[in-house]
C-alpha cells in the first residue's frame, strides 16, 4: 500500500475545534512535526479537510 508523509506546516491558533481535532487524530502535534500514514481514501478526507494546514509528499520506498 502506498504510503504518504504529512507534516503540519501552520498554527491551530484561531482555527475551529473541529479542525484541530483533526490534526491531532492525524498525529500532528507542533508545527513541523511529521507523520506517515498509509493512503487510504479516510486519511485523504481527514487531510482535505485541513489542506490549509499541512504539507502532503508521497513516500517512496
Amino acid at each position: 500500500m502506498e504510503q504518504i508523509k504529512v507534516t503540519l506546516t501552520r498554527s491551530l491558533i484561531g482555527y475551529p475545534q473541529d479542525q484541530r481535532a483533526t490534526v491531532k487524530a492525524l498525529g500532528l502535534g507542533k508545527i513541523g512535526t511529521s507523520v506517515v500514514k498509509n493512503d487510504t481514501a479516510t486519511i485523504r478526507g481527514m487531510i482535505r479537510k485541513v489542506e490549509h494546514l499541512v504539507k502532503v509528499e508521497k513516500v517512496e520506498a
